[in-house]
C-alpha cells in the first residue's frame, strides 16, 4: 500500500502501543501516580524521509483522509480533532524541543488496531509514534523519559489538558509487567500483576472524543480550583498552586488526612464563579483571565468537593493496589477487584465521568465472574477493564458477549465489539524490517 500511495518503499517503521489504565483515573493531571500497562494493540507508521520539505500522511483506514503540508509550517487546528493533527502534535513537539526551523519532509503511512475513542489511548499512541518518527528522521537521540515528557506536552496543542500517563506508558512500558508511573520527576516502577488472573477489556461502543468535549477540560479546571480553595483554607500561598498534589505536599499530610481537610474546607453543593471569587478574594475578571482556561470561561457551576474527594481517594487506591501486588496475599485477586470496584463508583458518582452504557457493562462483567470492573480512560464512553480469575476466562468472554453485545435490538455495530483479554505489552520502538 505504501508503494501505491507514494511510489516508493519505506526506510523504517515505528510502533507505539495503546494502554489500559488498571487504576488511577483522572489523577495524573493532579500530580498523582497511576497504574497502567501497555496493550498489544498499537499504532504502526511506515516512513520514508524525502528531500523536499513536504510532509505527506496517508492512513490504511479509508475513514481517515490523506493529508499533506509543508514540514516547516505546522498548523494545528484545535477546533477540529482530525486524525492528522495528532501526528502534527508529535512532530511539532520534537521540532520545538530542538529549536529547528527547517524540517526534512517525509512520506508516512499510518496503520493501527487500537479502537478509536475507546479510552485505550489511540490518539496518544499516534502522538508518540509521530514524535519517535520525527526523532528518527532527524537522526537525534532522546531518552524514553524525555520523549514521554515532550509528547505529553505537545499533545496539548490539540486542546486536551492531559496529565502525561498515556505518553509515559507508551514509551516506558515493558512486556510482562504493569507500571506505577510517578510524575515530577517522571519515573516508572514495575508492578507484578497476579498470575492467577487476567485483565479483560470490553468496549461499551459509546465513542467519546476527548478533545471535542469540554467535559474533560472542565474536570481539570475543577481540580485546579479545588486545589486553590483548599490551599487558601489552610492559609497557604494559593495563587501559584495548580494541582491537588501540591496542597498535600505543602501540608505534609497523608491522602487520608487530605480527605478530612476536603470535608472541612469544601461543601458538597456546587460552587458558582461568584462564590469562588469571594473565597479567593479576586474579581470575576481575574478568575476568567488568570485561572480559567479559554474553554472553561463560560462554565457556571463547579463541583469542587466531589472532584477533590475522587482524586485523593483514587490516589490512595493506586498505592493500595501496588502494595497488594507486592505482598501477594492469598485473596489478592479479590482485594484488587474491590479497589477497582471502588474506583468505578468514585468515577461514576464523584467525578461523573461514566455513562449509562458503561455502568451497565461494568455491572454485567461483575455479575458474570469479574472480581472487579471499572471504566478505564477518560470515561464518558469507551472501555471497561475487569480482573477475571484465569480459569473463568473462556466462560466470562462468552457470557459477556451474549449479555452485552448480542442484544436483540442489534444496536451495536459488530466491528466495535471489542472484548479481549490482554497482557502487559512492550513500549514504543523503531525497526527496519516490517
Amino acid at each position: 500500500m505504501f508503494n501505491s500511495k507514494f511510489g516508493s518503499i519505506p526506510k523504517f517503521y515505528v510502533r507505539a502501543p495503546g494502554r489500559v489504565n488498571i487504576i488511577g483515573e483522572h489523577i495524573d493531571y493532579c500530580g498523582y501516580s497511576v497504574l497502567p500497562m501497555a496493550i498489544e494493540q498499537d499504532v504502526l507508521i511506515a516512513v520514508e524521509p524525502v528531500k523536499t520539505y513536504t510532509l505527506q500522511l496517508a492512513n490504511t483506514n479509508p475513514l481517515y483522509p490523506d493529508f499533506s503540508t509543508s514540514a516547516n509550517n505546522i498548523q494545528i487546528d484545535k477546533t477540529k480533532p482530525l486524525w492528522h493533527n495528532y501526528f502534527l502534535c508529535g512532530l511539532k513537539g520534537i521540532q520545538e524541543h530542538f529549536g529547528l526551523s527547517n524540517l526534512t519532509g517525509m512520506n508516512c503511512l499510518v496503520d493501527g488496531n487500537i479502537p478509536p475513542s475507546s479510552g485505550l489511548s489511540s490518539s496518544s499512541a499516534l502522538v508518540c509514534c509521530a514524535g519517535l518518527v520525527t526523532l528518527t528522521v532527524l537522526g537525534r537521540n532522546l531518552s524514553k523519559v524525555e520523549l514521554a515528557e515532550i509528547c505529553a506536552k505537545s499533545e496539548r496543542y490539540i486542546g486536551t489538558e492531559g496529565g502525561g500517563m498515556d505518553q509515559s506508558i507508551s514509551f516506558l512500558a515493558e512486556e510482562g509487567t504493569a507500571k506505577l508511573i510517578e510524575f515530577s520527576p517522571l519515573r516508572a516502577t514495575d508492578v507484578k500483576l497476579p498470575s492467577g488472573a487476567v485483565f479483560v477489556i470490553a468496549n461499551s461502543c459509546v465513542e467519546m472524543n476527548k478533545a471535542a468535549t469540554s467535559q474533560f477540560n472542565i474536570r481539570v479546571m475543577e481540580c485546579r480550583l479545588a486545589a486553590k480553595l483548599l490551599a487558601k483554607y489552610k492559609n497557604l500561598q494559593w495563587d501559584n498552586v495548580l494541582r491537588l498534589d501540591e496542597v498535600q505536599a505543602k501540608l505534609g499530610i497523608s491522602l487520608e488526612e487530605m480527605l478530612l481537610v476536603t470535608e472541612d474546607a469544601l461543601h458538597p453543593e456546587p460552587y458558582n464563579p461568584e462564590e469562588i471569587c469571594r473565597c479567593l478574594g479576586i474579581s470575576l475578571e481575574e478568575l476568567r483571565t488568570q485561572i480559567l482556561s479559554p474553554n472553561t470561561q463560560d462554565v457556571l457551576i463547579f463541583k469542587l468537593y466531589q472532584r477533590a474527594k475522587h482524586v485523593y481517594s483514587e490516589a490512595a487506591r493506586v498505592l493500595q493496589f501496588k502494595k497488594i501486588c507486592e505482598e501477594a496475599p492469598e485473596n489478592m485477586v479479590q482485594l484488587l477487584g474491590e479497589l477497582m470496584n471502588q474506583s468505578h463508583m468514585s468515577c461514576r458518582d464523584m467525578y461523573e465521568c461514566s455513562c449509562p452504557e458503561l455502568d451497565q457493562l461494568v455491572d454485567i462483567c461483575r455479575k458474570l465472574g469479574a472480581q472487579g470492573s471499572r471504566l478505564t480512560g477518560a470515561g464518558w464512553g469507551g472501555c471497561a477493564v475487569s480482573i477475571v480469575p484465569a480459569d473463568k476466562l473462556p466462560g466470562f468472554l462468552a457470557n459477556v458477549h451474549k449479555a452485552y453485545y448480542q442484544r436483540s435490538d442489534g444496536s451495536l455495530a459488530p466491528e466495535k465489539q471489542s472484548l479481549f483479554a490482554t497482557k502487559p505489552g512492550g513500549g514504543a520502538l523503531v525497526f527496519l524490517e516490517a
